[in-house]
């Protein structure tokens, strides 16, 4: 059986890929994560699924924005964790280092995922930007085409939002999540939030995880802002109805350069935003059509399909080349 983990804004999934197709999941949020011991995250897994480490025949691991790292490499020769720094944007816990270090450390096989970068094999015009998107964004585009499309524009929509790109089959290009489309609680950084910076009353990271759609309404997280959408809240349908049309225009950016490689591709919307009926319809609305739509466990159940065909002997997982050790 094969492993797959999405190191995500809030928790830690893993996903159980089954030979058969059967998909057992498991979620550890990463302050919990941060407080546990390897041999206890270890052994949380192995309960979850009813298996033991010699069972896993290959794992997937994703791990902080991957930019250290271009290609798919084994865990037990990439260094520091494959990324440059963890300084920079989003909120640090330590349960994604702490998840990773227990991997290593079991001897269980695995692989680590990339985000995509400036050294990243893909569309040259993207490295203006140092990063463009985290690893657990491949594991949603393999899914995707593990489902069977083979162009497509991907938003993942969440405390974040970012947007990828895949041309036959090989990614082409991502929008990072502070460079254009607000999330619920990140964005990009305003000229208000620019002026904050230089003030010295927050930092850039502060600023960037108090960009979101939320920051000028009374909802603190996405429970409080459905509660009261399902009530009729206008802040709240403003809110969804913002995220919504960003996402939009991020959307329809990315199938430029789409077109540049041969197709408009097909909308696939997922996240704990993506999954609300209502940001759906709106992003079909403003796009003029239908879009496939992913659970928050796609990221998760990527990286065990793309471990999977790894052990099954593929070099190439979306155009990333393939480095495992024997």
């Amino acid at each position: 059986m094969f492993v797959g983990i999405d190191h995500g804004t809030t928790a830690m999934r893993f996903a159980a890929l089954f030979p058969g197709g059967d998909v057992l999941r498991l979620e550890i949020p990463r302050t919990e994560a941060a407080n546990m011991t390897e041999t206890q995250l270890v052994a949380a897994m192995e309960d979850a699924f009813g298996v033991k480490s010699k069972d896993i025949s290959l794992m997937a691991v994703t791990y902080s924005m991957g930019d250290g790292i271009s290609d798919i490499e084994d865990i037990r020769t990439v260094k520091d964790r494959g990324v440059r720094s963890i300084e920079g944007a989003g909120k640090k816990t330590g349960g994604g280092g702490r998840v990773f270090d227990a991997i290593r450390s079991s001897g269980i096989s695995a692989v680590v995922i990339p985000g995509i970068h400036d050294g990243s094999d893909t569309d040259a015009r993207m490295n203006i930007f140092s990063h463009s998107t985290s690893p657990e964004k491949i594991g949603i585009a393999y899914h995707a085409y593990s489902l069977g499309l083979k162009d497509f524009v991907l938003s993942d929509i969440s405390s974040n939002t970012v947007t990828v790109g895949v041309a036959a089959g090989k990614l082409i290009g991502a929008i990072d999540a502070c460079i254009f489309a607000p999330g619920l609680q990140h964005g990009p950084l305003d000229v208000g939030a620019l002026r904050e910076v230089d003030a010295g009353k927050m930092s850039a990271n502060e600023a960037f995880v108090h960009s979101g759609v939320l920051k000028n309404t009374p909802f603190l997280n996405r429970h409080d802002l459905l509660e009261a959408f399902e009530k009729g809240d206008p802040q709240a349908i403003f809110a969804l109805d913002s995220i919504a049309l960003f996402a939009s225009m991020e959307v329809a950016g990315m199938q430029i350069l789409m077109r540049d490689h041969g197709s408009d591709g097909e909308i696939v919307i997922e996240g704990s935003v993506g999954e609300i009926p209502y940001v759906v319809e709106r992003i079909e609305q403003h796009l003029g059509v239908k879009a496939h739509v992913l659970d928050r466990w796609s990221a998760a159940i990527g990286c065990a399909e793309i471990a999977r065909d790894i052990h099954e002997g593929s070099q190439d997982i979306l155009g990333l080349r393939v480095n495992l050790s024997n």
